[in-house]
């Protein structure tokens, strides 16, 4: 599967070519100072412009303009945008009063209503637009949302369609990539898990959602053999409560039996007892239960602080 798309800011490239090698389609138009008044003033009647002032020696258009380019993708078709590079268009800057790039202004019913200088953050964009269209507009988002609420009813595969929905919007979206995982491995796909795992681009095997999907994974092979066992090992720690190796093995049935407080309480057990049992493997092991669980789970939250507790104590 193809995840990086082509093209200039990454953005999708089909459309008309215009100077510059740029491309313009029906969301994305590169002006210039004679095609102004109808891609600008006349197109903010119907729906509203966003004005990218840029130019090709401008290192921060470099960020702002493909994730300005993104975000109005996002939104479905309720924002326009234009890209104005400056240098060919000196007149027509002035007149706007640009003193800074990049820039970007808002027109809606031929007027400019707002606008920012300086490449904001993409949370500081997402509520220009949203301000901008009077409502929530981005897509994915409301996509995304879905798709985890849908994922929480059990329903995988039709919150496997809804991340795939974003995917086809936004090959590269990290959330999604590791929704569809998810949806995989709730279905017992682990090796289609993993095979998609293994084709992502590097520069996203770090985001957090996918570090909690690889680690899953790697947990899930590790403990294949421990399921059926936790009785038996049951009997042998409360025979033995120093037993550690006993401890920790039931850990790990009990994480591969789905029973994720039980396993985190055994380790917690553990380092109660000796922090630095075989090196620490207690505690690594629990913080990749953490990370198998998610930053912002519950469990993971709390379970930290008992942690803190222990180790600093």
């Amino acid at each position: 599967m193809d995840f990086i798309r082509k093209g200039r800011g990454g953005a999708d490239t089909k459309g008309r070519k215009l100077a510059g090698g740029m491309v313009s389609d029906d969301l994305i138009k590169v002006s210039d100072t004679a095609h102004f008044v109808a891609d600008v003033i006349e197109e903010s009647r119907r729906v509203p412009v966003i004005v990218d002032l840029w130019a090709p020696w401008c290192g921060p258009c470099r960020t702002l303009g493909p994730m300005l380019e993104k975000l109005v993708r996002q939104c479905g078709g309720s924002i326009r945008m234009v890209k104005i590079n400056v240098d060919e268009n000196q007149k027509l800057a002035a007149q706007l009063g640009v003193s800074s790039i990049p820039a970007a202004f808002a027109f809606k019913n031929g007027a400019v209503v707002d606008g920012f200088v300086g490449a904001l953050p993409e949370s500081q964009i997402k509520a220009f637009l949203a301000r901008l269209a009077g409502r929530e507009t981005n897509l994915v988002d409301k996509l995304l949302e879905e798709a985890r609420a849908v994922l929480e009813t059990g329903d995988f595969k039709w919150a496997e369609t809804l991340y795939r929905k974003v995917l086809g919007q936004e090959q590269t979206n990290h959330v999604a990539l590791a929704g569809v995982m998810e949806c995989l491995i709730a279905r017992g796909e682990q090796k289609a898990a993993q095979d998609l795992l293994q084709k992502l681009p590097k520069d996203l095997l770090t985001k957090s959602e996918i570090v909690t999907i690889r680690t899953r994974l790697e947990l899930a092979a590790e403990t294949s053999t421990s399921r059926g066992v936790e009785e038996s090992l049951q009997n042998v720690v409360e025979a033995n409560p120093e037993d550690h190796q006993a401890r920790y093995d039931l850990a790990m049935a009990y994480y591969a039996a789905g029973e994720r407080q039980k396993a985190v309480e055994e380790l917690l057990g553990i380092l109660q007892q000796d922090r630095s049992w075989n090196d620490g493997c207690a505690h690594r092991q629990l913080l990749r239960l953490f990370e198998a669980f998610g930053p912002t789970d519950a469990l993971t939250v709390q379970s930290r602080r008992r942690l803190s507790t222990i180790m600093f104590s």
